[in-house]
């Protein structure tokens, strides 16, 4: 395989996600707006940040009259996510130049680096320079239309019928990223701890509840991994 047909093949491997990309990102350019953010303020946002599950944490806890250094926080600790991200795809992309992995971590969707990953770890016979050339194909499609359509809705704003119940995308998204990923026994407990607790601590005040869910997750993730290996190696012994 060529980086030429890497770059597509990543390209078009990601194209599913458009279907819920496109309502996903239009929702956020009007939720936005609805909290009082400018077209300007709104398109900026998705520009600098480009994670919308963070994106959307910051604009609901200011809409409940949180501290902006609440929000901030808020919006840091659902993005440590992208470190987790970062670490898994350094035996695969961490060869590359300074200036190259800063352009990959900028431009770090959940959606590409799921399908990413997961080329990856079923393609052990790619090389780096195709590793590094599918990484940018499925970013190539997913951030230029969460740009694009965070400003459609920042422009159409309330124009969008309440009917069309765009907020389908946020839950759908999620659920079609964490599916295939959870292979393991640390993986499904993580995610079945995480959303337990989730739903325990739903009362805590500024949505910080989901914090200490995905503190939670990691931890019962990190320990199961743990027993497993020395279960393991006491079989070895």
């Amino acid at each position: 395989m060529t980086q030429r047909a890497a770059f597509w093949r990543g390209y078009i491997d990601t194209a599913p996600f458009v279907l819920i990309i496109i309502p996903y990102s239009v929702l956020f350019g009007v939720v936005a707006r609805d909290a009082g953010l400018d077209v300007l303020q709104t398109f900026s946002m998705s520009v600098l940040v480009i994670a919308g599950a963070s994106q959307f944490t910051a604009l609901a806890l200011l809409q409940d009259n949180a501290p902006v250094l609440i929000a901030l926080l808020a919006a840091l600790a659902v993005n440590l996510r992208m470190a987790m991200y970062s670490a898994a795809l350094v035996p695969h992309v961490g060869h590359t130049s300074l200036r190259t992995r800063a352009l990959m971590a900028y431009v770090m969707v959940d959606q590409a680096f799921a399908v990413a990953v997961r080329t990856y770890e079923d393609n052990p016979g790619m090389t780096r320079p195709e590793k590094v050339a599918y990484y940018f194909g499925c970013m190539a499609l997913i951030c230029p239309l969460w740009y694009g359509f965070t400003l459609i809705g920042a422009l159409v704003g309330t124009a969008i019928p309440s009917e069309f119940s765009l907020d389908f995308a946020v839950p759908v998204c999620f659920i079609a990223l964490l599916g295939p990923l959870l292979r393991t026994l640390p993986h499904v407990l993580a995610a079945l701890v995480a959303a337990v607790a989730a739903l325990a601590f739903a009362w805590v005040p500024w949505s910080l509840g989901l914090i200490i869910a995905a503190f939670c997750g990691i931890v019962t993730g990190a320990q199961t991994e743990l027993y497993l290996r020395r279960r393991a190696e006491r079989g070895l012994a």
